[in-house]
């Protein structure tokens, strides 16, 4: 069993025929899982390259305010895990972008890692994002995703070793996250120059890809992390505008972070 598409080529070719690659996150089930569909297809149809679909979960360490209300509302309207699955075989019937599940590692476990990897991959899913799981702790996805052939996604932030960030580069297929700033998810008025110096650490170490995220909302901040990363990685802004004004709102908003890609 083979992912359906994985992001490797994407940001590859983005950054051929571009400034590098734009990553958007939503989380499935908000505001009701037909709606997380449609705009998550409405953020692609509007210049969104990959895209990386949250799974709802109940202690979200790494998430802001944003992202928790919007999170905590699918749950409240009885989001399930099996909503996920179906969110990204519903968004790859309608779209050709990747789609990555970024989740904490509980669900996964608790789903059974195998059976997990095996329901993505059918559902034409093209890897994970794991923010909790670090590759020391491992193995078993490592191992899955292999047999799979599904991208795995591992963080580097500005406090990683130089071990650390050896490793993370050594067990990440698609690309390494590199987190912008300490902390929550949430935009910020200026993207941490914390940022480059992760980028510069993890090309050193081999990285083919470092996409940056946390903190970035506006075109001028996706162009700004574009010029040294391989791609620009938002989340609360595009959340935010799905819960203001709706699917519209969000296609719009992807739109206009999509000119960061383009040479002004």
């Amino acid at each position: 069993m083979t992912a359906r598409n994985t992001v490797g080529p994407v940001i590859a070719r983005r950054n051929t025929e571009a400034s590098g690659a734009l990553i958007g996150y939503l989380p499935v089930g908000f505001p009701t899982l037909d709606e997380s569909v449609d705009a998550a297809v409405a953020l692609v149809e509007n210049g969104v390259d990959v895209l990386e679909l949250g799974l709802p979960y109940s202690d979200p360490v790494m998430d802001g305010p944003v992202i928790q209300a919007a999170t905590q509302r699918a749950l409240a309207n009885g989001f399930r895990l099996a909503d996920g699955f179906e969110a990204v075989r519903r968004v790859t019937d309608r779209v050709d972008a990747p789609v990555l599940i970024m989740t904490y590692w509980n669900p996964v476990v608790q789903y059974g890692v195998e059976r997990f990897a095996d329901d993505l991959a059918a559902a034409g899913g093209a890897g994970l994002i794991t923010p909790d799981l670090i590759p020391d702790e491992g193995a078993e996805w490592i191992a899955a995703s292999e047999r799979t052939g599904l991208d795995r996604v591992f963080l580097a932030a500005p406090t990683s070793t130089d071990a650390r960030i050896a490793r993370v580069v050594e067990a990440s297929r698609g690309f390494v996250y590199a987190v912008s700033t300490m902390g929550i998810t949430g935009a910020r008025a200026d993207v941490d120059r914390a940022a480059r110096e992760v980028v510069d650490r993890l090309t050193s170490a081999g990285a083919p890809a470092s996409c940056v995220g946390v903190g970035i909302s506006t075109a001028a901040q996706v162009r700004e992390v574009l010029g040294y990363a391989e791609g620009a990685i938002v989340g609360s802004a595009l959340v935010k505008a799905l819960a203001d004004g709706g699917v519209s709102a969000a296609g719009a908003l992807a739109a206009e972070l999509a000119r960061g890609t383009r040479a002004e």
